[in-house]
């Protein structure tokens, strides 16, 4: 079994190689072990998905972190944190979160500069910037190589402002954070000005981005972590409104034929309990 520290070094090795890397969103034990059975290299929490399985809009700090336990604890593979804003506006309070999520067997795990709240959305950037720098200390103070990923939420929350949005990512990097991010991103285009002006590893999430898109062109255009966020705890719901739906409405049960084998499941489960 790997110790933290190894799945923080392999985690740090992913982000070093040649070209870009899955990292998919399991949002409970079972979808991970299910990830890892199929040889994904590392794993990301997502809130959205999880509040979408707690029946609830928003999600508390110690939810996340709860969920991040559970996931870290399902599978040998490196877990990244999607910490929100990280529970707290003040930048010492928020950054008390990386040491509880590091507790928790995560590895890595993000700090945004989104608010929460809709009507002011955004951290002034003197705010963001402080978070992100006393975040970027906690990692430093943990005993194994955390990674720091630093968001900047502008396109997220309708703000279509490139240039402000490069502003923030930059003054992120300048002040350590070792993954910058920006849901939102749409086309190539905007991805490739983005990351042309970074110098260390880009996420982009492609639950807001150009589904056309793949991993041969976003690798192409230096994209080095590809997430999907909420995406598949969202595809996976629509599925089961769908089934729900056709029981309702037509009375008929036709989506039995397209269950997921039990045969699959189960021995993914088994050889993710094994691994721990």
């Amino acid at each position: 079994m790997r110790t933290q520290a190894d799945k923080a070094a392999r985690f740090r090795e992913l982000h070093q190689r040649s070209g870009a890397f899955i990292i998919p969103n399991p949002w409970d034990a079972g979808t991970a072990k299910l990830l890892a059975a199929m040889g994904f290299e590392a794993l990301a929490t997502t809130s959205l998905g999880v509040a979408n399985t707690l029946g609830q809009s928003t999600i508390s700090l110690d939810a996340i972190i709860e969920n991040c336990r559970v996931i870290a604890e399902a599978t040998d593979l490196p877990v990244n944190a999607d910490l929100e804003n990280c529970g707290a506006d003040d930048p010492k309070t928020a950054a008390k979160a990386i040491a509880r999520a590091a507790e928790a067997g995560v590895v890595g795990g993000s700090i945004e500069d989104s608010t929460g709240n809709r009507e002011h959305p955004i951290y002034d950037f003197s705010l963001a910037v402080e978070r992100v720098q006393a975040a970027v200390e906690a990692a430093r103070a943990l005993p194994f190589p955390f990674t720091l990923t630093a968001r900047a939420e502008n396109f997220l929350w309708g703000r279509q402002d490139l240039d402000d949005t490069i502003k923030r990512l930059q003054a992120f990097e300048a002040v350590g954070a070792d993954v910058l991010y920006s849901p939102g991103l749409y086309d190539l285009g905007t991805i490739k000005t983005v990351v042309s002006a970074l110098k260390r590893p880009f996420n982009l999430v492609m639950g807001f981005a150009d589904p056309t898109l793949t991993v041969e062109q976003l690798s192409a255009a230096g994209v080095k972590r590809i997430s999907v966020g909420g995406a598949m705890e969202r595809h996976a719901l629509a599925a089961f409104l769908r089934c729900a739906r056709e029981m309702k409405d037509n009375g008929a049960f036709t989506f039995v034929r397209d269950m997921a084998p039990v045969k699959e499941v189960r021995e993914a489960f088994v050889a993710g309990s094994a691994a721990r």
